[in-house]
């Protein structure tokens, strides 16, 4: 596991102080080649770009230049990026529970999920776990960073349950967030306000989370742009017409990367409350569970030609490019479904503990029908990022422009 402290390894010996937005449009058609043809149809792909680069207010505190490029409130489907929340959420419950309780559940805790629904099977063994195979809750959390695990997330969903995830996002500022439902568990709405039994076990200590109606009502009304698509399938069926997300999981992209700030960089001031009930040890874990590439990892070990390093951080070919791998750290979740890719990371040069927070999301999906996987992933969507990744790293982090690369 690598290990990571809360600080940066290196501090940056000055920071900027607060300064006008960068033109992020100008910054990128500097590369039109590879950039051009998104960012003039910006809005077809419903493109946002957020940069936040760590800044020295007046009084000495640390505050964030912002900079912005895309239409702040167009619908995104988060997919896995929402998967932080989780997590999150799901340590937070944990916590409240021990502090009533007088119990001392935590990272090293097995878990055991119990049936609720027709099909359900016991889950509380992960033959991944090389520790027993124990289904413990630093596995799961390290499989759904590492490798966005859908089972990891929807176990923090049962342990949370829908209420009490939401809430706990909108205590600590993030009060666009919306988690309608698991993922990849194909479950009705009502289905969704229900959790499974979670038991929790931790030595001797023992302790049930008993299944409840946990549901709360939301609205995805903070958003334009809910209809997505000309078409889609469903049951394999052809249906004529937009799919509609106004049920599906959401949240602003500054929310967003305003979670990860408040993880990964906790000390600069966002504006939020943020999560001060996580103890020093839980932080430290997610943060470096966010920063681990999959070929670093012990425990759960994964074979690199079927787990790549980039495949869980999109920019990664291309900040490469401009900071050696063996120097770079990027801590991040990223998402994808329906067409939509999401990155959502804090880019860190090591050898100068300088780094910047970039939050974006792309739609691609040449034949406007969903559900059909042809969505050009690998055709627009990665190729997009890695230029995005590199060119970003090169104007914020050396000052350099795409022209100035050294021949490869």
């Amino acid at each position: 596991m690598l290990l990571v402290t809360l600080a940066l390894s290196v501090l940056p010996q000055s920071l900027p102080t607060a300064a006008e937005p960068r033109d992020l449009a100008a910054m990128l058609r500097s590369d039109t080649e590879r950039l051009g043809k998104i960012l003039e149809n910006g809005r077809a792909h419903r493109l946002q770009i957020l940069v936040a680069e760590p800044t020295q207010k007046a009084d000495g505190s640390l505050g964030l230049r912002r900079s912005r490029l895309g239409e702040a409130k167009q619908y995104f489907y988060p997919a896995s990026s929402i998967k932080l929340c989780g997590a999150v959420a799901a340590l937070l419950e944990i916590n409240a529970r021990n502090r009533r309780d007088g119990t001392a559940y935590g990272l090293t805790s097995e878990l055991t999920i119990h049936p609720r629904f027709p099909g359900d099977e016991v889950v509380g063994r992960d033959e991944t776990n090389l520790e027993g195979a124990r289904l413990t809750l630093a596995h799961d959390l390290r499989k759904l960073f590492l490798v966005s695990d859908n089972a990891a997330f929807n176990h923090c969903f049962e342990i949370v349950g829908q209420r009490g995830l939401n809430e706990a996002m909108w205590a600590g500022g993030f009060t666009s967030v919306r988690i309608w439902h698991r993922l990849s568990e194909p479950r009705s709405p009502a289905e969704n306000r229900l959790t499974r039994t979670v038991r929790l076990r931790d030595g001797s200590l023992e302790a049930t989370l008993a299944e409840r109606d946990a549901g709360i009502d939301l609205a995805n009304d903070l958003w334009t742009d809910l209809d997505v698509g000309d078409g889609y399938l469903s049951s394999g069926k052809p249906v004529s017409g937009p799919m509609s997300f106004a049920n599906k999981n959401a949240i602003l992209p500054e929310d967003l990367q305003d979670l990860l700030v408040e993880i990964v960089r906790p000390e600069i001031d966002t504006k939020k409350r943020g999560f001060p009930d996580l103890t020093v040890e839980q932080r430290r874990f997610v943060v470096s569970a966010l920063g681990e590439f999959p070929s670093e990892s012990s425990n759960p070990k994964f074979d690199p030609t079927k787990v790549p390093d980039h495949g869980c951080k999109f920019v990664l070919p291309g900040v490469a490019r401009v900071i050696p791998k063996q120097y770079l750290r990027i801590y991040d979740k990223i998402g994808r479904a329906y067409g939509f890719s999401i990155e959502n990371a804090y880019i860190e040069d090591r050898r100068t503990g300088s780094g910047f927070f970039l939050a974006a999301v792309l739609y691609t999906n040449p034949d406007g029908i969903l559900n059909d996987d042809a969505y050009a992933y690998e055709e627009i969507a990665d190729p997009f990022f890695v230029a995005l990744g590199e060119t970003l790293t090169r104007a914020i982090l050396t000052g350099t422009r795409p022209q100035e690369r050294a021949p490869r």
